[in-house]
């Protein structure tokens, strides 16, 4: 479990929406695949992310028209990790950025995602007593930070 690696529990599947699109269209594409999020990009590089969460506090909240562009609502700059990173530093990342979803990078491009869920189920699957030697170190990382 401790060296368990991003590249081992990330979803390879990740869709994905050119910048300039409509927030209707992104809508649409995430009820059709049943997903959280899309990564938007500008031509081939990924420059965001929009997610449930957006379309709350960026939209439904906001009132924003449906034809928007995605730029308008995106969450830019788009934060990533490396598949070669173990699943405690993606967990570090989300809880530092305060983010669910994480794309993954490789040379600039969208290889995966890796999501709190993933880190949940990786978590849960462990022998109790391993879990209890996780959740010893979470609480003496979060003593230290304090």
């Amino acid at each position: 479990m401790a060296h368990t690696f991003v590249k081992d529990v990330m979803i390879s599947e990740v869709s994905t929406l050119d910048s300039s699109a409509m927030i209707k269209d992104a809508a649409k594409l995430m009820d059709d695949k049943n997903i959280g999020c899309i990564i938007l990009k500008n031509g081939e590089i990924p420059v965001g992310i929009i997610t449930e969460r957006d379309f709350v506090r960026r939209i439904a909240s906001t009132e924003k028209p449906l034809t928007s562009s995605l730029t308008e609502v995106m969450s830019s700059p788009l934060i990533s990790i490396d598949p070669n990173v173990t699943i405690w530093e993606a967990a570090e990342e989300m809880k530092v950025n305060n983010i669910h979803k994480l794309p993954v990078l490789q040379n600039n491009k969208v290889i995966g995602m890796i999501t709190t869920t993933d880190l949940v189920e990786v978590c849960s699957v462990g022998s109790d007593s391993e879990m209890r030697r996780i959740c010893d170190q979470i609480l003496t990382r979060m003593q230290k930070e304090q």
